[in-house]
């Protein structure tokens, strides 16, 4: 029998950690407590949960350093943030700091719940590859088994959600997909009204792909629909938004 993948809670309110953890438990996970960042921190380290459930605001160090931090030590760990801050700022904040997703309180456990399993799934299918082609077009080879886009021999440093939605694209071969399609094909369910995380994850693939390649555009806008993946020579494709 394998064993429980493990869930490591930083939270402050130690009402709403025991909830999560009760939850999680009842689920058949294993879970991690931590009332404060550093704390958070050096549980990561030694125990390397499957995946990180945040609060931003917390003591000693707050949550977006935290994210900041695990990121450089692993960028494919899930990092749900689950926060009382609501506004869109934070939101795309958390996300450019790399996080997988952001969940406002109150939240439904069931919500939570659904949003663990998705990011854990999509985890588990990077490591049982099925052997899908790589894409080749315009000088970028996006390779599913890699889970990484490379130009002339070298990686892109795409993380794995931003390498998902790069694929998503890819996959539709020119044809233009809607936000919410693009949200539905990468993170597993639907998206909520205003959410952003699809703009910001573009946008952070397409710092990377210019990084990497700057005579060349991969993800264009497609104004009132979404993005559609094309490569087009920089300066000829449409602006980005």
């Amino acid at each position: 029998m394998p064993a429980p993948q493990t869930v490591l809670i930083v939270e402050d309110d130690e009402a709403i950690a025991d909830s999560i953890a009760y939850a999680l438990g009842r689920a058949g996970f294993r879970t991690l407590t931590a009332g404060d960042g550093g704390q958070g921190l050096r549980l990561f380290r030694q125990q390397r949960p499957d995946l990180v459930i945040l609060d931003l605001m917390l003591p000693q160090m707050d949550g977006w350093r935290v994210t900041e931090e695990l990121r450089r030590e692993d960028p494919r760990v899930p990092v749900i943030v689950c926060s009382a801050r609501t506004s869109e700022f934070d939101r795309v904040h958390g996300l450019e700091m790399g996080a997988d997703d952001y969940v406002t309180k109150p939240f439904s456990m069931k919500e939570l719940l659904a949003r663990v399993n998705a990011h854990l799934r999509r985890v588990e299918s990077h490591r049982q590859a099925d052997g899908e082609g790589a894409i080749d077009v315009g000088g970028l080879v996006i390779d599913p088994d890699q889970v990484q886009a490379f130009v002339d021999g070298r990686a892109v440093g795409l993380t794995p959600r931003e390498f998902e939605v790069l694929l998503a694209l890819a996959r539709a071969e020119g044809r233009p997909m809607a936000r919410e399609r693009v949200y539905r094909d990468v993170w597993g369910y639907e998206m909520m009204r205003g959410d952003r995380s699809v703009d910001v994850f573009v946008r952070k693939v397409r710092q990377k792909l210019a990084a990497a390649r700057p005579d060349m555009t991969y993800v264009q806008t497609h104004y009132g629909v979404g993005y559609r993946f094309e490569a087009v020579p920089a300066g000829e494709g449409a602006p980005a938004d």
